[in-house]
This record gives C-alpha cells, structure tokens and sequence, in this order.
C-alpha cells in the first residue's frame, strides 16, 4: 500500500527541523508545531504533575480548554502546551504541581 501521508500527497515539504529542550532532553521539532505536538511526536505523553497527589498529565482537550496540558517554557510556568508554538532553542520542563517553587 502506498504511503498517503498529507505531506506526500500535497507533495509539501516541511522547513528543516529546530531543537529544544525538554527536561534536559534535546527534541527536534518541525515549524508550526505546538509544544503538545513536539512532545507528542517524541512519544512524550505528560509533562505535567498534579497539585494534590503528583498525577501525570498531558492533553486532555487539545482546544485550550481543560489546563491540564499546563508546562514550564522558557521558566515561565503555566503555559498551555497545546496552544504555545515550539519556537527553536525553546527550553521546556515538566511542571510540578503550580509550577511555582515550593506552592503546590
């Protein structure tokens, strides 16, 4: 069966990949692609722990609705994952709890 990706049936090709980090890892990410998305395609599934209990979590929604995709970009917590644009260099953490030392 021929491979019928959008990319080869428009016959697009992507810009070249940039890197960012995320908890110390370094990611290659395609423009255009949200956070959610880069982590995704790195087999990344949470980045994110709970207030109470330490839970993982990732998406849920995907629309920017829910919060709990929430990540630490650039040391500025709170940041949506499913919304923010990976941007190169970008250094990405998982966040704990409200992302602010010692506040859970």
């Amino acid at each position: 069966m021929r491979d019928r990706t959008p990319l080869r049936l428009t016959r697009v090709r992507p810009e070249p990949a940039f890197t960012v980090t995320f908890d110390g890892r370094d990611l290659d990410v395609l423009p255009g692609r949200t956070v959610a998305a880069a982590l995704w395609a790195a087999g990344i599934t949470s980045w994110r722990t709970t207030r109470h209990g330490g839970t993982a979590r990732g998406v849920f929604c995907g629309i920017g609705v829910c919060f709990d995709c929430l990540v630490t970009v650039n040391g500025r917590p709170n940041q949506r994952a499913c919304l923010v644009r990976a941007e190169p260099g970008d250094v990405i953490t998982t966040q704990e709890g409200t992302g602010h030392d010692g506040a859970r």
